[in-house]
């Protein structure tokens, strides 16, 4: 073998070492990658829009108008109070207000947890009221909530949807118990305007975004491998041609001499 084949088999080889150890560093980097995006994904859980907030303490202001009760809400998340609100205003609790003797709340603690961990999120809703009301009228309204499919599924996929929306239904369970007059004006939305759905399928892309990006990442170490195995099959196909043609060169120039 000449030195300029020498030299070209090397270069070829140290070509194709370079790519060997760019799809081995893929191959563990991609999953590198993966854990932190999922390890940063957040899972804070969001509160009401200020639409919802706006639309919902008109409503309850007029229920405790024609009720004679406060109604609110408190949203946590874990054990942080992310929102409250009531007939008296956003950011206004009705708890310990003296302006409000007799008043029902509800309220809810969802927990969002990442995609790598075991957990489900998960969330848990109550209702709390003062103390001329008793228990045993307020667990009907507090079960009376999953009649609106406001249960623990709404509350992971729409906190705050589903926290003000069971703030306005509260004024129609507090009257199915005998609490107080019927306030139908209080316990639905504006007319014309109804009720926005929450939207489904937010909780299960966020479950599997990991499995997307390993697939992604998974392709593309295939993409690579195929990249890499296909030039080096060119390289041996362009090696081998000069030499074959090298071989009949010097078997002609044999044949001369002889």
């Amino acid at each position: 073998m000449t030195a300029k084949g020498a030299a070209a088999k090397a270069k070829s080889k140290r070509g194709t070492t370079v790519l060997v150890w760019v799809v081995v560093s893929l191959a563990i980097g991609v999953p590198c990658v993966i854990g932190i995006i999922n390890g940063g994904e957040s899972t804070d859980v969001p509160t009401p829009t200020t639409e919802q907030r706006n639309a919902t303490v008109p409503l309850l202001a007029a229920a405790t108008a024609g009720q004679g009760i406060c109604y609110g809400w408190v949203l946590h998340d874990y054990s942080t109070e992310i929102s409250v609100g009531s007939n008296l205003g956003d950011q206004v609790p009705v708890r310990d207000d003296p302006r409000c003797p007799r008043w029902i709340e509800v309220s809810a603690v969802v927990r969002y947890t990442s995609a790598s961990s075991e957990s489900r999120d998960s969330a848990s809703i109550g209702v709390d009221g003062s103390d001329d009301i008793d228990r045993a009228d307020l667990y009907p309204i507090a079960s009376g909530l999953g009649r609106f499919g406001l249960d623990e599924d709404a509350f992971v996929d729409e906190p705050g949807w589903a926290i003000t929306r069971a703030t306005t239904v509260l004024p129609l369970l507090a009257a199915e118990v005998g609490l107080a007059e019927p306030a139908p004006t209080a316990a639905t939305p504006a007319a014309g305007t109804p009720a926005p759905l929450p939207s489904a399928g937010n909780d299960l892309l966020r479950d599997r975004k990991g499995w997307l990006f390993t697939a992604a990442g998974l392709l593309l170490v295939a993409a690579l491998f195929i990249a890499v195995g296909v030039r080096q099959r060119n390289r041996q196909l362009r090696g081998g041609g000069p030499a074959k043609r090298a071989g009949a060169g010097a078997a002609g120039r044999t044949r001369e001499k002889a």
